[in-house]
């Protein structure tokens, strides 16, 4: 896995009211879970790698499947409304400590542009050891995501993206993608980004539109 590394980040364009401003979006307060959470997750990760990876007997599987229904019982009384768990609202963590993101950490982010380091996961496997190409456009959307926050725009949904698939992108390979506002017209903000490897390889590009919420918007 990729190693840690502490984030430089750039604030001085956010804008903290822009939720009472624009939109119908929640406002998203970051979450400092207990010591276990952290772990929980990557144990996580773990379970998805193996859950379409490994081939075992089928008395096998029927002792996993024992565990996980354990598991979905122990859980299941804790389930919370969208924003009250801390799964996506831990920014020390990769994705967030959400499953659904890609596990990769921000180490760079401010007005001018952010980057992200991280690599991408058996689960993530498309076939013949290259990474889903539908799992690029998720990575670019949440960066895209990111952009706008800290370039100082106001809450804003994905309009358009379109990803230019360059190389394969492989599996448990350190990789970069950085992303730049590149222009802004009213409620639009033009964004763009490269996935690249450790010798600079461009792997995919991707260029979206990100569109301010109207008031009513959700």
């Amino acid at each position: 896995m990729s190693e840690r590394v502490e984030p430089v980040i750039d604030l001085s364009a956010v804008d903290e009211d822009r939720y009472e401003k624009h939109g119908g979006f929640p406002k998203v307060v970051g979450a400092r879970p207990g010591a276990n959470f952290g772990p929980f997750v990557e144990a996580m990760r773990t379970l998805q790698d193996l859950a379409v990876s490994v081939d075992c007997p089928d008395e096998v599987f029927g002792r996993a499947l024992d565990k996980a229904r354990e598991l979905i019982d122990l859980l299941e009384p804790y389930r919370a409304p969208e924003l009250q768990g801390p799964a996506g609202r831990v920014v020390s963590l990769p994705g967030r400590g959400s499953l659904l993101m890609p596990p990769w950490h921000t180490v760079e982010a401010g007005p001018t542009g952010v980057r992200m380091r991280g690599e991408f996961r058996r689960y993530h496997l498309g076939g013949n050891s290259a990474v889903h190409g539908g799992v690029l456009p998720l990575l670019f959307d949440d960066l895209f995501g990111a952009l706008v926050h800290y370039a100082g725009r106001p809450i804003s949904r994905t309009a358009f993206l379109h990803v230019n698939y360059r190389k394969v992108t492989p599996l448990e390979t350190p990789l970069v993608v950085e992303g730049t506002v590149d222009r802004v017209e009213g409620r639009k903000t033009f964004v763009s980004a490269r996935l690249r490897d450790e010798s600079e390889t461009l792997l995919a590009d991707c260029e979206g539109l990100m569109v301010q919420l109207l008031p009513w918007q959700p």
